[in-house]
């Protein structure tokens, strides 16, 4: 049974910037004496700050700041572990010099580019008090001064003018957006940032990552703009899409849902929000296809993307030659003989499909054989001299395919190359239809996690006539991303598939394999065995299922099984809420695993402590995040950490607000900015888990809300441990969850497109 969910209404967490107060924070006015540190990049500054009667060392984000600098500083004193007492800037507004001798200590200090000690003096004796204004109004004059020529000039004043920018943006954005948010808005949008928001502020929710309809909707209301405009309408209609993708996994939505949604959001009246779908179809922003009698509204990428997965895989799949079914039969004998071993029906059936086509789907659940028939395609392949990728969504999938094929496979992300690109603020693929992958077939691990944008790049990089293999377990929930790749293909009926459902009898004698078997079929798990690797502790309220999940994990796993402990538990929840959620674990498992101690360095960011030996987990994808693997002697350098990559904090200075966290493959330096991307990650939902597998998984079963309570969401916990499952909690709620086979529906299209043939 599948549930079309109502499009849920805007909640806080999606309309993005910081919440911002003046009125509960402490107000410094002073002058920069020194900066001891800046990061060009984000903002992020320490300085010595000069009161009246004092000098303090100030931190926070503060772009282009400067020796002598007059501010006004609204923020809180925190105390620095290391630097001892220092003053955390939320915000700042900057005073620009007034006098003669103001503005000499500003240019001295070489704020602007071009201008040291000397020449300062020499335009500011000419010029005098109306130096600033010449720099930025008249900047010909400027050649009137004994050593700049008509191009230095023009140099200058640009330079002044880009700061002059960030200033301004600085002010105008101060009442909506806290200091990061600003400078990411200023890069984004450049030195023309505040006119564009003044005009349509509704921009910045379309072009600026993390700023939602809600926040530019009320700067729009601040400014007094008419509430019924044609670009408020078009905004809302754009950003129902767009959040109804980021959170529901939607990669498109029918044409009705869009528009009462839409009404709904804006308040407004329904001809209107029908006028603006209609323009934005006109302008191109939106695409409208109708499959099967209903019309399906996209945004011009998510469409894109959609259409080119549809057709290069009917490409593909149509011009990779087939190997003749009697060299099929001759290669499987061969393996069976070589490697003493008997394959199953449904596993030869796989291995023929494999070589039969260009696309072939392998779905299956635990222990049903799957990374059997990859040991087999990877012989059969390169006997025939086909070179192979093997690759998955995320580092530890990858890492895990490694280890049972003794094979390198690689990240998707790290297979196409993925670079920063400069000036974009985003990632981008080197592998693409202009630098194809030289692998003749690429076989992907773990298929349901990967999204439609995942996909659509990987398609790209796959010359014609290779061969792609999908694996994965079509009952798990499916990607975090907008998409039901796995799904769609295989309900296409378009593709060779196969279905592996015979659990073999070592993986057999496992009740997790068992039990996750039975709870995808809908039988309740058997929960009466003590001597095996699946146990069920009943416990009847929430705060007795956290206090037995916070025991399990700093006493009686590790005083039974000692060093296997290490690492190696997880605790995976339906919800983030409640006092077995995430977010109350995180905090108490936090306290009791790593509790602050004399020499390990910790950072506060907002309500949280980041402390040397934390597990963090990054919750959205950032190409902008550096990072190193590797040896001294055999170092390389890249960017980028992915949504769901789970870590350890290994390095914090506090002074300069960054942080080093080690993960599977690389360890990656956080900045400032950055750090709201992170969580602690001892305490994980179902959705972050997928991909990934832990010795020990602890579940807490408990009155989570009824749309979380469903039964692929408790198989794919299940499904994630290797050594030992532990439920705690109520046995009603697992039953709740057993017999509750509701799949939230997503909207897409590609199934439908491929049955199309287009």
């Amino acid at each position: 049974m599948y549930d079309h969910p109502p499009l849920p209404p805007l909640d806080a967490s999606m309309t993005g910037g910081e919440d911002f107060s003046k009125e509960s924070l402490t107000q410094l006015k002073g002058t920069v004496e020194h900066i001891i540190y800046a990061n060009e990049d984000n903002g992020y500054t320490v300085m010595d700050f000069g009161l009246e009667d004092d000098v303090i060392t100030a931190c926070g984000i503060l772009p282009y700041v400067t020796d002598g600098d007059s501010l006004i500083l609204w923020g809180n004193w925190v105390h620095n572990p290391k630097y001892g007492r220092q003053f955390k800037v939320e915000q700042y507004e900057r005073n620009m010099p007034a006098d003669s001798a103001a503005i000499l200590r500003y240019l001295a200090s070489r704020t602007i580019k071009g201008i040291g000690p000397r020449l300062a003096e020499r335009i500011v004796s000419h010029f005098g008090d109306e130096t600033l204004d010449v720099m930025e109004n008249h900047p010909e004059w400027l050649a009137d001064v004994p050593g700049i020529s008509r191009r230095k000039a023009a140099e200058i004043s640009a330079d002044f003018k880009a700061k002059a920018g960030i200033r301004s943006a600085m002010l105008f954005f101060r009442d909506y957006f806290g200091a990061a948010m600003t400078v990411k808005i200023y890069k984004q949008l450049g030195a023309g940032a505040v006119d564009l928001a003044k005009k349509n502020p509704y921009r910045l929710c379309d072009e600026v990552e993390g700023i939602g309809f809600e926040r530019a909707d009320q700067m729009a209301m601040s400014l007094g703009l008419d509430p019924h405009s044609e670009e408020r309408a078009m905004s809302g209609v754009r950003y129902i899409l767009t959040s109804n993708a980021a959170r529901n996994g939607h990669v498109c939505l029918p044409r009705e849902k869009l528009i009462e949604a839409a009404t709904s959001l804006l308040q407004a009246e329904r001809k209107q929000v029908e006028d603006a779908v209609a323009t934005l179809l006109d302008m191109g922003a939106l695409v409208s296809h109708r499959f099967e009698g209903q019309d399906l509204i996209y945004d011009k990428s998510s469409d894109r993307q959609e259409k080119y997965i549809a057709d290069k895989l009917l490409l593909l799949d149509r011009l990779c030659p087939a190997v003749d079914a009697g060299d099929v039969n001759a290669f499987i004998a061969r393996e069976e003989r070589e490697q003493g071993v008997s394959y199953a029906k449904g596993q030869k059936q796989a291995i023929v499909a494999a070589l039969s086509g260009g696309v072939m789907l392998l779905t299956g659940g635990p222990g049903t054989g799957k990374t059997t028939v990859v040991h087999a395609l990877l012989h059969i392949f390169r006997s025939m001299d086909m070179t192979v990728a093997l690759c998955a969504p995320t580092g530890r999938a990858a890492k895990r395919l490694s280890e049972s094929t003794s094979t390198e496979a690689k990240t998707i992300h790290r297979l196409l190359e993925m670079e920063f690109e400069e000036g974009s603020g985003h990632g981008r693929f080197r592998r693409n239809e202009q630098d194809l992958l030289e692998e003749s077939v690429i076989i992907v691990d773990e298929a349901s996690m990967v999204d439609n944008a995942l996909m659509c790049s990987l398609c790209k990089a796959i010359k014609p006539g290779a061969r792609l293999i999908l694996i994965g377990d079509a009952d798990q929930l499916p990607s975090v991303g907008a998409g039901r790749v796995l799904n769609d293909l295989i309900d296409s009926g378009r593709f060779s598939t196969v279905r592996l459902t015979e659990i073999f009898r070592q993986a057999g004698e496992s009740l997790i394999i068992t039990n996750a078997h039975a709870i995808n079929e809908g039988v309740y798990p058997d929960l009466t065995v003590k001597n095996n690797d699946f146990f069920f502790l009943p416990r009847r309220h929430d705060r007795e299922i956290a206090d037995t999940v916070v025991e399990l994990c700093a006493t009686r796993l590790p005083r039974a099984y000692g060093k296997a402990t290490e690492g190696g538990i997880q605790i995976i929840t339906p919800s983030r809420k409640g006092e077995a959620g995430t977010e109350n674990l995180n905090r108490r498992l936090q306290k009791e695993l790593n509790p602050p101690a004399k020499g390990k360095r910790e950072l506060t960011f907002r309500d949280t402590v980041f402390r040397v030996g934390d597990r963090v987990m990054q919750t959205k994808n950032n190409y902008d995040i550096t990072w190193e693997s590797g040896s001294s002697v055999d170092r390389t350098e890249g960017s980028g950490v992915f949504n769901g990559d789970i870590g350890t904090v290994i390095f914090v200075d506090p002074a300069e607000g960054e942080m080093v966290v080690s993960f599977d493959d690389k360890e990656a330096t956080y900045t400032g900015d950055m750090l709201d991307e992170l969580e602690h990650a001892w305490a994980v939902t179902v959705h972050k888990s997928q991909g990934s597998e832990y010795p020990f998984v602890i579940i807490p079963v408990y009155n989570a809300p009824p749309l979380l309570l469903v039964r692929n969401l408790l198989y794919t916990a299940v499904t994630r441990a290797q050594r030992m499952v532990i439920l705690v909690g109520r046995e009603d709620v697992i039953r709740t969850m057993v017999d509750n086979n509701r799949q939230t529906l997503r909207y897409t299209g590609l199934s439908l497109r491929l049955r199309r043939g287009r």
